[in-house]
């Protein structure tokens, strides 16, 4: 089966580490968003009042005042829950490793979308899972198609990323989401909901989060690495099926016993002291100006005949080429003219998507995004002569 050769990851991410290569690869926030100067003001309160309790150990559900916190938080997602079903994770990511840990042996299904994210592919392979991928447009999963592999192949789960998605850039519609609930009762299989970016929206109406649709069947995934800071390493499942709960928390005590106390307690009080809106809307007015800007830059700059998607919040713009392009052809010559990004054949994971690739507009200063873009289409030009 073709994937995605680890060394080729390496290579790009190795690219995207020089100063001298412009870089749209990588789906790293931007460190001007960081909220340094508050969290130094915070880190120092929590270590001055309480700095022994905790710099101890933890337990491994998490700190209750986050979870508390957390449940809160997801309401206006739509998601109700409680504190006790919320599983504090080093990183949401983390969560797609956990439920691979706890329900994947050698063998098993899981549905994944075409494309798919990168990594949770990678995951889900190291445990020897078959991936199943499974069509969409620009609404999801498409329903018919869903569901003939669902009565096929019998997974042990669906993935999705339901809100911006990586690497497409799409939403799930509230009808979508409706579905694969409903399929996911039907054939009795569980869901995990990837949602690191839902919060990132620059245009259009929030939707309720698809776990709202079947609780018991749908794990949640969320971060705080894209609305205050990834180096924290802070996220979480909201869990409401307590037999999925008891696997993960078993897993994670094995994987590293709990997330960092500090971090959970630096997060809590920047959500207790009501700082997280205010410093999302400001992410936001900065992404969606380089958003907007990335999309100008290509309508300059790309050759006739390159498509892409407008997404309403998230990191990314997913480009189509020509067929006759291959963007992993493209790759080392738009190195040589030092831009980067991720060629879209690597969130594939049976093959294809060779004249499709992401770029990431977060990361990069305003001037970078009109520089990189105008070398990246001229290479691709190049390509079309």
């Amino acid at each position: 089966m073709w994937h995605a050769s680890s060394n080729a990851i390496r290579e790009i991410l190795k690219v995207t580490e020089r100063p001298d290569v412009i870089s749209f690869a990588g789906g790293l926030p931007a460190p001007s968003s960081f909220p340094v100067e508050t969290i130094n003001r915070i880190a120092g309160e929590i270590l001055t009042a309480d700095g022994c309790r905790c710099l101890q150990y933890g337990t491994t559900e998490g700190y209750w005042p986050l979870r508390e916190a957390i449940a809160n938080w997801v309401k206006v997602k739509g998601i109700e829950t409680s504190p006790d079903q919320v599983l504090v994770l080093s990183g949401s990511q983390q969560g797609l490793d956990l439920m691979g840990k706890a329900f994947l042996d050698a063998g098993d299904r899981v549905i994944v979308e075409e494309p798919a994210y990168l990594a949770a592919l990678q995951i889900f392979r190291s445990y020897e899972a078959d991936l199943i991928p499974v069509k969409g447009d620009e609404e999801g999963y498409d329903p018919e198609a869903l569901e003939a592999a669902l009565k096929e192949h019998q997974p042990k789960f669906i993935y999705l990323v339901s809100t911006f998605h990586n690497p497409t850039g799409i939403t799930y519609s509230v009808e979508r989401r409706q579905k694969v609930a409903e399929l996911a009762a039907k054939y009795d299989c569980y869901v995990i909901e990837d949602d690191p970016y839902g919060d990132l929206r620059y245009s259009g109406e929030r939707v309720p989060a698809l776990q709202t649709f079947n609780p018991e069947r749908v794990v949640y995934l969320g971060s705080f690495s894209k609305i205050i800071a990834p180096g924290l390493r802070t996220g979480y499942a909201v869990v409401n099926n307590p037999e999925i709960r008891q696997k993960l928390v078993i897993g994670k005590q094995g994987a590293d016993v709990h997330t960092s106390n500090l971090s959970q307690r630096i997060v809590q009080r920047f959500l207790a002291e009501g700082l997280l809106p205010g410093h999302i809307e400001t992410i936001c007015q900065d992404y969606k100006a380089k958003r907007d800007l990335m999309l100008e830059s290509l309508e300059e700059h790309f050759p006739a005949g390159a498509k892409w998607v407008k997404p309403d919040g998230g990191l990314f713009l997913w480009v189509t080429l020509p067929e006759d392009i291959s963007a992993i052809d493209v790759f080392p010559r738009a190195v040589e003219e030092k831009v980067a990004f991720v060629p879209g054949a690597y969130f594939f994971a049976q093959g294809g998507g060779e004249n499709t690739l992401r770029l990431n507009f977060s990361n990069a200063t305003f001037e970078q995004l009109q520089t990189g873009c105008a070398r990246l289409g001229k290479v691709l030009k190049e390509f079309l002569d």
